[in-house]
């Protein structure tokens, strides 16, 4: 800073700091922002020195705090202190105190600028006589000179003549003091040193500590950017899939068109034409014909049932009358989900394969998402939320059940496709428990804890599900685990030779315990004896996905054929509500063998896993079709819902997991 920001004065002030508007709303403006980073680098300190228990420390911190000289370097305060406080009322020790200290801070400053600090002190020390003068407190005068006096003539000796000031009777009509005793003076004074303290402590180098509060910021803008960015692509990706079953829509109707007309023509002169060549083929309801090259702008078709032309510009049709009358009705029904509305929506991209698993924990703070290639995530999407749980485990072997302990966000265990179940502490960041079920089990399919008892269950399969076929995973075994000791208790019965478990589901007090088979059946189990209570046939086909409804009066059963049931556990074997996710769930499209789908906190709504890149919700009992989620850009893959908030999670096979919150 040079002197070119000071201009001369005609009174022993000799400097008045000129600042533009627009500069000196800068300069505020950086002000603020500084004074709320050292508010948050004070409240780190504390939290540290309590962490550490450096609780001596802290108290002198505290206390040196609460008397803060500088006042945390803001402008308005100091000078509130020096001509609200100290000046009127005659604290010229504090006074002394306060130019010291700012004299300490500026006193790595060029040459040039300590001149000017030095007149600025000069001044206001002056300024204090004066006031002292015209409040007839001439004694103040007097104790100041009797104690700072030699100080002041060793810097300089232009202090001699002031000495006889108290002792003069009209010192305001003396030539030498007259200036000091106007207005203008004093106005000058207050509003160099104001500009000048602003632009000393903008300029000032800021500690590194301060600076953990801007990045925060930057990073929460960012994160802000981040949310905007997936909406519009979002929306992108909506009116694009809109576009395109328009355009097949459009499509379909083309061709049943084209078939009609070349059917009547063919029947009624077979010969005749315009000159394009027609082939006939063996009776059968394949027609084939000469088709008219695309129009420009119109895309390539990309399903196999559409028309597909070759270098000769001929292609087959196998579409039926009846099949394009199916395909309208299903672009009909798919139009008939409304779109769910979203309040926002936060897409974590820390994995680089496709995700097998995602569930929120007890208290809806965190999330753990797994991909198949081993890869375990442990995040939070509330950027307010401590960040400290964060973590990646790499577990080395394919994910195929993650469960939260029920109780906290303490624990997280992991079943993998070779058999381990690790048990990961979110606090220690360590596994804190690594069990192997039994060689003849390797593969464990789900895990549950229960609600009320420090144990969990683990459902294992004799095969590794190396095929999409869920049939060819052998055997079942259901295993009953303490958490205390993490040893085996017992294994509960299923017979011989069972089925494979793939879902399952404790009641709310953790008495009961249902387990879905690939057979078709539900199996339910009193967990106080051990032992399997009652059990029915529920689907013609393997079920994926089991669940309790809200209530603890009906249990849900998903099949792999997308098919959900509602059962009465009043009365055995009665549906009180059922649908068909067929469409969404195409066991032949589907790159995972488990389907899954998850209640909302209310029990209202039922999120479902889809090979489409929407997933169905549907209304429980209510509304036949319910809503669709915003696109992923591949299938979805795994579902869950926030404990306590209309708040889901779908994880896709795009690598990518998505916080959606429903308006």
């Amino acid at each position: 800073m040079s002197r070119e920001y000071f201009s001369h004065f005609s009174s022993p002030l000799n400097y008045v700091v000129q600042l533009s508007g627009s500069k000196g709303l800068s300069l505020l403006v950086s002000a603020q922002g500084k004074m709320e980073n050292m508010l948050y680098a004070e409240e780190l300190v504390r939290e540290f020195l309590v962490f550490r228990g450096f609780t001596n420390t802290l108290q002198a911190f505290v206390k040196e705090l609460g008397a803060d000289t500088g006042k945390g370097f803001q402008v308005d305060k100091i000078l509130d202190l020096i001509f609200s406080i100290y000046v009127p009322k005659f604290q010229a020790e504090s006074l002394f105190e306060l130019l010291r200290f700012l004299k300490q801070c500026f006193s790595s400053l060029e040459t040039q600028l300590n001149s000017i600090i030095s007149d600025l002190d000069v001044s206001i020390i002056r300024y204090y006589i004066i006031h002292a003068i015209q409040a007839g407190r001439k004694d103040k005068v007097i104790e100041l000179f009797d104690i700072h006096g030699s100080e002041l003539l060793q810097k300089d000796q232009e202090w001699a003549s002031w000495f006889a000031i108290p002792y003069i009777k009209a010192p305001q009509s003396e030539p030498q003091f007259r200036v000091y005793f106007s207005k203008e003076w004093s106005n000058a004074l207050h509003l160099s040193l104001r500009n000048f303290l602003s632009k000393m402590f903008n300029d000032t180098r800021i500690p590194a500590l301060m600076k953990i509060s801007s990045e925060r910021n930057v990073v929460s803008c960012l994160k802000g950017d981040i949310k905007q960015l997936n909406f519009k692509l979002a929306q992108l990706q909506v009116l694009l899939e809109e576009k395109e079953t328009q355009l097949h829509q459009l499509r379909s109707n083309s061709l049943l068109a084209t078939e009609v007309i070349v059917g009547t023509n063919s029947s009624s002169n077979p010969l005749a034409g315009s000159g394009e060549a027609t082939v006939f083929g063996p009776a059968s309801s394949h027609v084939v014909c000469v088709s008219a090259s695309p129009q420009a702008g119109e895309r390539e078709p990309k399903h196999s049932d559409d028309i597909r032309p070759d270098d000769t510009q001929v292609s087959t049709s196998k579409i039926s009358s009846h099949s394009s009358q199916n395909t309208g009705n299903e672009a009909q029904r798919e139009e008939e989900f409304p779109e769910v509305r979203v309040d926002f929506q936060e897409t974590f991209l820390g994995h680089t394969s496709p995700i097998s698993r995602c569930r929120f924990s007890a208290t809806g703070d965190n999330v753990a998402s797994a991909s198949v290639d081993g890869t375990v995530r442990i995040w939070t999407y509330d950027s307010s939320a401590p960040v400290s749980r964060n973590a990646t485990i790499y577990c080395g072997a394919e994910i195929m059940s993650l469960e939260w302990e029920c109780k906290s966000d303490r624990l997280l265990l992991i079943g993998t496709a070779d058999g381990g179940i690790k048990a990961w502490n979110v606090d220690a960041k360590r596994v804190v428990c690594d069990l192997s079920c039994t060689e003849a089990f390797p593969s464990v399919l789900d895990l549950k804890c229960s609600p009320v008892e420090p144990i969990f269950v683990s459902a294992a399969a004799s095969r590794w599900p190396g095929s999409r076929d869920i049939g060819e995973l052998g055997y079942a075994s259901l295993t009953v685990w303490n958490m205390r000791t993490w040893k085996a208790m017992t294994v509960l019965p299923l017979g011989e030779d069972p089925p494979p478990v793939t879902s399952l589901c404790f009641n709310h007090n953790g008495k009961l315990l249902a387990a879905a088979a690939t057979d078709g059946m539900i199996h339910m189990f009193d967990m106080s004896a051990g032992l399997q209570i009652t059990g029915w046939p529920a689907h013609d086909s393997a079920i994926s996905s089991v669940l309790f409804g809200s209530d603890e009066t009906s249990i849900f059963t998903l099949g792999i054929d997308g098919k959900i049931f509602e059962w009465s556990l009043q009365n055995q074997g009665e549906v009180l509500w059922s649908t068909d996710c067929g469409r969404f769930c195409n066991l032949q499209s589907l790159s995972h063998y488990k389907q899954e789908m998850a209640l909302d906190a209310d029990g209202r709504k039922l999120l479902v896993t889809s090979n489409s890149l929407r997933a169905p919700i549907y209304q429980v009992r209510g509304h036949a079709y319910g809503m669709r989620t915003l696109p992923h850009s591949a299938s979805i893959t795994t579902v869950d819902w926030h404990p306590t908030s209309p708040i889901f999670l779908t994880g896709s096979a795009d690598h990518s997991v998505r916080v959606t919150s429903m308006a």
